[in-house]
């Protein structure tokens, strides 16, 4: 399966040429092709906003029509916020992954121009309308943003995992319950001491509930260390004042 390539049907500014190319390379996609850009290609704009995505592999070609555009694609997308009244199958972003990845064909998805999106007739080539949950009254998204939001898809899709997803972060394993009681035990004794268990027939509930508050933290080992550490500290601090008083 080939991976798809992104469309921008009359795109005006340099800037938002850039910046697609940007948010394609974060999601692996690499072929961007422009239909008749405004302010022709190349484009000095496009280069800040790109990151580097244009040196880094994203390649771009420049066509007449978006019939030419699309000549050598089985599967098309049409971008686009707006009802065209047409018979054709509507997707999200997820839906329109899940067709291209179907489907198996080379494909592509149609962005339109800033200003005005997508022309009917260049809707009216494409195999399905994609369209995003927007909100109703303000269905306005920057093109790379659009853009962006299949191609996060897309990477999603395709296993791709967060930056630091699946790595190792040095968080310990939970520590085992053996120490969560004594860590528990050492608390209580010390609440017991401070007159906290009042009256006496409620002790066991107050127990439970603290303990159960301790338990949904999945503590680890390091922190219950650090805990019993803090419980001396306040224990041997009460020791001291009492010292005082009696002095």
């Amino acid at each position: 399966m080939s991976i798809p390539v992104i469309i921008l049907h009359h795109p005006q500014l340099g800037e938002n040429i850039g910046s697609t190319a940007r948010v394609m390379l974060n999601f692996g996609l690499t072929e961007l092709r422009l239909v008749a850009p405004r302010d022709g290609w190349p484009n000095a704009a496009a280069e800040p906003l790109s990151a580097g995505a244009f040196e880094a592999g994203v390649s771009v070609e420049v066509f007449d029509t978006a019939e030419a555009a699309i000549a050598d694609l089985g599967t098309v997308l049409a971008a686009t916020a707006r009802p065209r009244g047409m018979e054709k199958l509507v997707v999200d972003a997820a839906g329109g992954v899940e067709r291209i990845m179907q489907r198996g064909h080379k494909a592509g998805i149609l962005f339109g121009a800033e200003s005005h999106g997508l022309p009917s007739d260049v809707v009216g080539l494409a195999d399905a309308i994609m369209t995003y949950p927007v909100n109703p009254d303000f269905a306005s998204l920057n093109l790379a943003q659009a853009v962006g939001v299949f191609s996060a898809g897309w990477g999603a899709a395709q296993g791709a995992i967060g930056r630091w997803e699946g790595e190792k972060t040095g968080v310990e394993a939970p520590a085992p319950r053996e120490d969560l009681i004594r860590m528990f035990e050492h608390l209580e004794e010390e609440l017991e001491r401070a007159g906290y268990f009042y009256p006496p027939d409620k002790t066991p509930l107050m127990k439970t509930n603290i303990r159960n508050g301790f338990i949904r933290g999945d503590w680890t080992m390091q922190e219950v260390r650090t805990f019993r550490g803090a419980i001396k500290a306040l224990a041997l601090g009460r020791g001291q004042a009492r010292v005082k008083r009696d002095d």
